[in-house]
């Protein structure tokens, strides 16, 4: 990037939220991961007698683990997570526990996918990938209303073949 780019792009944080349904997705997500794990722990601690005072602690330890990531995280990555798009970058902020801040110049974009796994499907969201010629990886807004992400992806598109630049 250009000193000419870099004082071109206005470094702030992103100013729009994303679908509240977004919540919901992460909840889902944690409760197909965590449950079938604290489940597993109870059937056998049910079942397998010997073993019950060494499943205790797994129990206890699983059940935090999927209360933090059921009650805590959504919550608060819905508070962490912002997007934009403008003329001239794309903006997304995103995490948990460890937070992360990018910023993806509109000169180097090279490719733009909206994506949508099950859950996503399910409650009509999509992930927004914006590729660079960064060798850091795309730029991913999670949590999109699906209409939302395919018009950002044209905007983007349009926006990226009238951007001046190589996109390397």
């Amino acid at each position: 990037m250009t000193s000419v780019e870099a004082e071109a792009i206005a470094i702030r944080a992103p100013r729009l939220r994303i679908e509240r349904r977004a919540v919901a997705w992460w909840m889902l997500r944690a409760l197909s991961r965590w449950g079938p794990v604290l489940a597993a722990l109870v059937v056998s601690y049910a079942v397998w007698e010997p073993a019950r005072v060494w499943l205790v602690a797994p129990i206890v330890a699983a059940s935090a683990v999927l209360a933090a990531r059921l009650l805590v995280e959504p919550w608060w990555r819905y508070r962490v997570h912002r997007w934009e798009i403008t003329e001239r970058a794309t903006y997304a902020s995103s995490g948990w526990l460890v937070q992360e801040w990018r910023v993806a110049p509109t000169s180097r974009i090279q490719t733009v996918d909206a994506v949508r796994g099950p859950f996503e499907q399910l409650l009509g969201l999509s992930t927004l990938r914006v590729t660079t010629a960064s060798s850091y990886g795309a730029v991913s807004i999670r949590g999109l209303d699906r209409r939302t992400a395919e018009e950002a992806a044209k905007r983007l598109a349009m926006v990226a073949e009238l951007a001046e630049g190589d996109a390397t």
